[in-house]
């Protein structure tokens, strides 16, 4: 008898060994998922702060962009530093330009940091490029927009001289319902 209660005993003990070593892995493997949790979101917080950080550079950026057009369009000696344009303009028509390109850059901006869908910023540049003003400058730097491959800002600029294209094709006077902009992605 005393012989099946040392055998009884090591049976349990082993059991009991078993089912400490169980509990013990389902500890670790539930810290281990707990700390996996924290790290995924840590990971979540510091990509929304650099998508934060991201749009405050733009919006700096676009501050940026306007202060100096705004010296240029108001000198007319700064301005003929950006006179890049594939025609001569008179100081006139070049301060209108550099107006035009800080209407597009804004609208732009407003796509790049998220307060424009790609649907909307094509409503809005439908609108911007009715007046001939705004098409004479996209026109004028046609050439510069070429040389910009491979970017959000040149794919946009390529949205536009589609929708432009279907604007100067199309056979109504209703210039708001020509083109259909692509679904956003």
């Amino acid at each position: 008898m005393a012989t099946q209660n040392v055998g009884f005993q090591m049976l349990r003990s082993a059991a009991a060994g078993a089912l400490l070593m169980a509990s013990g892995a389902l500890a670790a493997i539930a810290a281990q998922r707990h700390a996996m949790e924290a790290m995924r979101r840590r990971v979540e917080e510091l990509e929304e702060q650099a998508r934060a950080q991201q749009r405050s550079n733009l919006a700096w950026q676009q501050r940026q962009h306007w202060e100096l057009l705004s010296k240029a369009i108001d000198d007319p000696d700064l301005a003929e530093v950006l006179d890049i344009y594939s025609l001569p303009v008179s100081p006139q028509r070049r301060r209108q330009y550099l107006f035009a390109n800080a209407l597009y850059t804004n609208l732009l901006c407003y796509h790049r940091i998220g307060n424009l869908t790609r649907e909307e910023f094509l409503q809005y540049a439908r609108g911007t490029f009715q007046n001939p003003i705004v098409r004479e400058y996209w026109e004028a730097t046609r050439e510069q927009r070429a040389s910009a491959t491979g970017s959000e800002e040149a794919e946009l600029g390529a949205l536009v001289d589609q929708l432009l294209a279907q604007l100067d094709e199309a056979d109504t006077e209703e210039w708001w319902v020509v083109g259909l902009p692509p679904a956003d992605e």
